[in-house]
């Protein structure tokens, strides 16, 4: 069995260090862990006042890069051209510096701004009129955490999960128009 001794009358085994049970070590050492993490990424992408434009849902463990190709693919309406009097900017954080990034944003006709937080605040304060758009996408998150069937994921399947973010943020999206028209 587990090799410990019987109790000696009363039914409770002694609990002395002695009487313990020795758990043998493992002779490979500690078991390390995987890197896995769980639960549920969005990448959304959004205007310049935080309406969604598309939204792109995997496993937490894959990196913002890997999403950044699908979410700019991803968008609901159609984008007017841009040009060089109009162009059209691209705000991001420090998670999609990089080549690959850049040359993703840049392929598509946007104007990137991958930026991490200290600079942009740093800029905030130096350049008179300055205002920061990082503040943006969170206050779309902010909005698409308000339904809290979507703050934490207990659905099965991504596809159920992706198809209740695209009900949130027309929802999100139809209360904007409202307030911007009515």
């Amino acid at each position: 069995m587990t090799g410990c001794r019987a109790s000696l009358g009363n039914g409770s085994r002694l609990m002395e260090r002695w009487e313990r049970l020795l758990w043998r070590k493992s002779v490979l050492g500690p078991t390390r862990p995987t890197g896995e993490k769980n639960g549920r990424k969005r990448s959304l992408l959004v205007d310049a006042r935080g309406v969604p434009l598309s939204i792109v849902a995997s496993g937490a463990n894959v990196h913002d890069i890997k999403l950044l190709e699908k979410t700019l693919d991803a968008v609901v309406v159609t984008r007017p051209e841009p040009d060089d009097e109009n162009p059209q900017h691209l705000c991001a954080d420090a998670g999609y510096v990089g080549k690959d990034a850049r040359a993703s944003v840049e392929a598509r006709n946007y104007r990137p701004h991958i930026r991490p937080r200290n600079q942009e605040a740093e800029e905030k304060r130096q350049i008179e009129g300055y205002r920061a758009r990082r503040w943006v996408v969170e206050r779309g998150h902010s909005w698409l955490n308000n339904y809290r069937k979507l703050l934490v994921s207990f659905e099965k399947t991504e596809a159920s999960y992706l198809a209740l973010l695209y009900i949130a943020a027309a929802l999100t999206a139809w209360r904007q128009t409202i307030t911007i028209y009515g």
